[in-house]
């Protein structure tokens, strides 16, 4: 998988990426990251891609012609390497990193985990002109309810958590599977050695050794600290088995 990320500070973004599990995914050619700098696609000698802003109010504004000129740059550079002559171009989603999109989960990193290219547009600023995000983004992506100065950070929260959802990125690609919010639920608590640490011992049930009784364990567990920590997402998922069960209840 590729992932595009257009930005005014590639530095911040490969630098925070190039480590750890993501680094040596990058490494084993399993996932490909470039960070593209849209000032490299300003149209005047000091590089500026900002202005003030029509209608006036504080700060400035990314300017249209950067933005777009970078990603058609991106565009054309993942057609050409895919080998696409004389087929129809792709147009991978543009995510664009704001407060006001959807606020970014589980699911959503499943979904574009599917993806084969993803290009993430990070804003600065005051933002980005809006003509060219109504031309170019098809996604519009928050981290939450908070605001950031731009949007490298979520880019790279993204970044991280589709990655890890890419066979082969984990060691062991079994635990992308049961995390945390699988099934809306929080993961259940773990434990690793000693079997006592500091007067507290791991809980008999994971020493026995009996499979089953060690899942419906957890799977109380993961109820339990869901319902206390995370009660919305207990309410979310009732909501998914009601219509799970009208789906059944129809086609029988």
């Amino acid at each position: 998988m590729n992932f595009h990320i257009m930005t005014l500070f590639p530095e911040m973004v490969m630098q925070g990426l190039d480590t750890s599990i993501i680094g040596r995914a990058m490494e084993n050619g399993i996932i490909d990251i470039e960070a593209v700098n849209i000032r490299d696609y300003a149209f005047n000698k000091h590089n500026k891609v900002d202005d003030y802003i029509y209608g006036g109010g504080a700060g400035m504004l990314m300017q249209a012609e950067p933005v777009y000129l970078c990603h058609e740059d991106v565009v054309r550079r993942i057609n050409e390497g895919r080998g696409r002559d004389g087929k129809e171009p792709v147009s991978p989603r543009v995510i664009y990193l704001t407060p006001q999109g959807r606020v970014f989960n589980q699911k959503m990193a499943e979904e574009f985990a599917k993806e084969e290219e993803l290009i993430l547009l990070c804003g600065h600023y005051e933002g980005i002109d809006e003509r060219v995000l109504e031309e170019i983004v098809t996604d519009n992506v928050s981290i939450g309810d908070f605001v950031l100065t731009g949007g490298e950070l979520p880019a790279m929260t993204i970044v991280d958590a589709v990655s890890r959802l890419i066979p082969g990125v984990l060691n062991n690609d079994v635990s992308a599977e049961f995390e945390t919010f699988k099934d809306d639920l929080l993961e259940y608590p773990q434990y690793s050695r000693p079997e006592v640490w500091h007067g507290k011992r791991v809980p008999e049930i994971l020493l026995s050794g009996h499979h089953a009784n060690i899942e419906k364990w957890r799977h109380e567990q993961s109820l339990k600290r869901t319902a206390e920590r995370r009660p919305d997402l207990l309410k979310r998922s009732a909501v998914t088995d009601d219509e799970n069960n009208e789906k059944r209840q129809k086609n029988d």
